[in-house]
């Protein structure tokens, strides 16, 4: 019974967050006085709970709630979905504020953690150790792996984590740097011109991975655009990352999809046409060509959102505006740097 009942505390946890926990932007602005109060301890206390063996936090988990009700060794921490970053970024808060010893341990365990998992080509898996699976990958799929070298970004420079020891900030520094280099050696080449990334890469030649059976070999309209936003990030860009973001854009541009709009109904999610609908662009491209496909869970390939199952349908974004993203960032960049892209 009392197994049962930690499972079903474990599981009311993760249905209450479907976005993970906690929502940083829910607790940066808190004053000091807050973190010093008891809330503020009991929720420090809580996500301290929910730390993994190595030194990660699970994914769509409210931490912030209550504290693990089981054994820790079972907590299967991930990078995925905004998981383990959070919950460091508030220790650090916390720590900054408190000195509790308990937050510096599991900061600087975190952060090791971090450093440990990237691999040799620069890239992050979805969480560490590996699988033999597709999570063994490098993880663009949902932001993963941006928000890894986000975060490696923060700690080399945030007051936050100026307690870090200066040997880990300068690791996390040569971290973020091979990261773009894996970056820069993954973005897809299709006759000799740069185009953008898959959501998924192998991770010893960076070539572009299958991953689920709706997530297929592809060029990503969704995990490209975070990837560009960050390179559009870099100060003082060399002259292979002025390429990458020129072709990222150039590309965004040639295939965004016009006189169409995705209408959510009830039960379902459908396309129709509207030719005064703003731009949207497809999940996945052919590689070869830049036909938007789509793929239900049998993993076969479908040229139109209607012929994949409505749990799919509904369950997946398909369609988004991010090139609008992109097009928007990109003219402020080439405005601050005119000299690299003319």
């Amino acid at each position: 019974m009392k197994i049962f009942q930690a499972r079903l505390l474990v599981f009311l946890a993760c249905c209450s967050s479907a976005f993970g926990a906690p929502a940083w932007n829910d607790y940066a602005t808190r004053s000091d006085d807050w973190y010093r109060s008891g809330e503020g301890i009991r929720i420090t206390t809580n996500i301290l709970s929910w730390q993994s063996f190595y030194g990660s936090w699970p994914k769509n988990t409210n931490t912030v709630a209550m504290p693990f009700p089981g054994d820790p060794k079972t907590i299967a921490g991930t990078f995925d979905n905004d998981a383990t970053m959070n919950e460091l970024r508030f220790l650090a808060r916390a720590f900054r504020v408190t000195k509790d010893a308990r937050c510096e341990r599991a900061i600087l365990k975190g952060i090791d953690h971090i450093l440990q998992a990237q691999y040799p080509t620069g890239g992050w898996p979805q969480f560490y150790p590996p699988s033999t699976q597709y999570h063994r990958h490098i993880t663009f799929n949902d932001d993963a792996m941006v928000h890894v070298m986000q975060f490696l970004r923060e700690l080399a420079a945030s007051p936050d984590f100026a307690f870090v020891d200066a040997a880990r900030r300068s690791a996390a520094q040569t971290a973020f740097g091979r990261g773009v280099l894996c970056i820069l050696k993954c973005q897809i080449v299709v006759n000799g011109k740069p185009t953008v990334w898959c959501a998924q890469h192998d991770e010893k030649d960076c070539s572009p991975a299958s991953v689920r059976s709706y997530e297929l070999v592809s060029l990503s309209g969704s995990e490209s655009a975070r990837i560009l936003e960050l390179l559009m990030s870099l100060p003082t860009p060399p002259p292979e990352v002025v390429r990458a973001i020129k072709g990222g854009a150039e590309w965004f541009e040639a295939v965004k999809i016009t006189g169409i709009r995705v209408v959510n109904t009830n039960a379902d999610r459908v396309v129709v046409k509207d030719p005064n609908a703003p731009p949207l662009w497809a999940r996945f491209y052919e590689i070869e060509n830049n036909r938007p496909f789509f793929s239900g869970r049998d993993g076969v390939k479908k040229y139109t959102m209607a012929e994949i199952e409505q749990e799919r349908r509904r369950g997946y974004a398909w369609y988004g505006n991010w090139g609008g993203l992109v097009a928007r960032d990109n003219a402020k960049w080439k405005e601050k740097w005119p000299s690299l892209v003319k």
